[in-house]
């Protein structure tokens, strides 16, 4: 069914669920009460300022970062559609240390990982940031869902994607029919069909990277990053640097115009040998969306992010993504012995 611009998040997965005769509705739904809370942490992000939510809350969370006011305030507003939405049996944030159950009742046959609020450490200076998704069915017969629920594979993914606050307030998400992308009408609060069938550009001239950390790159990384500030770029010019350093707004801008994220394994982070981003909140739902969008993901020892069995609820993972030729030529750099 063709994607028509101008048509309502709620009308365009009305439209997609009348493809699937099998379809029960309850995807739709979860992803529905997904896309209310996004609206309530977007209107919340647009008074931070005056609301005196902007800052630090005094806490830290499992992974030992203090916890920015509006994160938790994002975390509590998923947290409490969903466990009582009814279509989740178990839920994980990167907030929180353990499963997170829902109210006893309400289990429904999905799962729902997420970030609450993805780039919270560029609040307070109003840098674009995002909530991050991702479902899968669950794999357990019992009501209240358990920790396997959640262990699963990127590749066994139903839906992923996420909601970017920035100048304007834009859904992107995939059903494994493509990625499409909604932007949030504030005058009557509705997500509008604005980018239809998103595709990343195979080829790019931009590439997304901490550069602050050079000194700490392995010397595949250095030697991938100095290619593509030489490579002559379609006869024309070398690639530039284009770094936010908020992950979902670096990625939807790489989405959209074409570029590679990559943060890769190094010699800083000592106590995170095994990468810097979460595999479940981050990497794999990022992943799966810009696959559907003809790009790829990949770890710096060229493994496909969709394909890494999890082990751990935050699970840390080196993360190269973007446009397709890009990766490849990453894999290839990547695949050299390292010194």
């Amino acid at each position: 069914m063709a994607k028509r611009k101008g048509i309502t998040v709620s009308r365009q997965l009305m439209d997609s669920q009348m493809l699937h005769p099998e379809a029960t509705g309850e995807l739709t739904g979860l992803l529905n009460e997904l896309i209310v809370a996004g609206k309530i942490i977007s209107a919340e992000v647009n008074m931070a300022g005056l609301a005196d939510i902007l800052g630090q809350s005094g806490k830290t969370n499992i992974q030992g970062e203090e916890v920015q006011k509006l994160d938790e305030f994002a975390n509590q507003t998923i947290k409490r559609r969903m466990e009582q939405c009814g279509y989740i049996c178990v839920m994980g944030s990167e907030e929180d240390e353990g499963i997170i159950p829902v109210l006893d009742g309400y289990e429904g046959k999905y799962t729902v990982a997420f970030d609450p609020l993805d780039g919270s450490s560029n609040i307070d200076v109003n840098v674009s940031i995002g909530t991050i998704f991702a479902i899968h069915k669950r794999k357990s017969k019992g009501k209240q869902g358990v920790r396997d629920d959640l262990l699963q594979k990127g590749r066994d993914l139903v839906a992923a994607g996420y909601i970017i606050y920035g100048s304007s307030t834009m859904l992107v998400y995939t059903t494994g029919d493509g990625v499409h992308g909604f932007t949030l009408d504030p005058s009557v609060g509705e997500f509008f069909l604005s980018h239809p069938e998103i595709r990343i550009p195979e080829r790019s001239q931009y590439y997304s990277v901490n550069e602050a950390y050079a000194k700490y790159w392995h010397r595949n990384t250095r030697d991938y990053i100095d290619h593509l500030k030489d490579l002559d770029y379609r006869g024309e010019r070398s690639y530039s640097l284009r770094y936010i350093g908020s992950l979902v707004a670096d990625f939807h801008r790489n989405l959209i115009k074409g570029g590679v994220f990559l943060y890769a394994r190094d010699n800083k982070c000592t106590d995170k040998p095994e990468g810097k981003l979460r595999l479940l909140y981050e990497a794999a739902p990022l992943a799966m969306v810009v696959e559907q969008a003809g790009g790829m993901a990949v770890t710096d020892d060229g493994r496909n992010i969709l394909d890494i069995e999890p082990t751990d609820l935050h699970q840390r993972v080196p993360l190269i993504i973007g446009s397709k030729e890009e990766v490849a030529m990453a894999k290839e750099y990547f695949g050299r012995s390292s010194t």
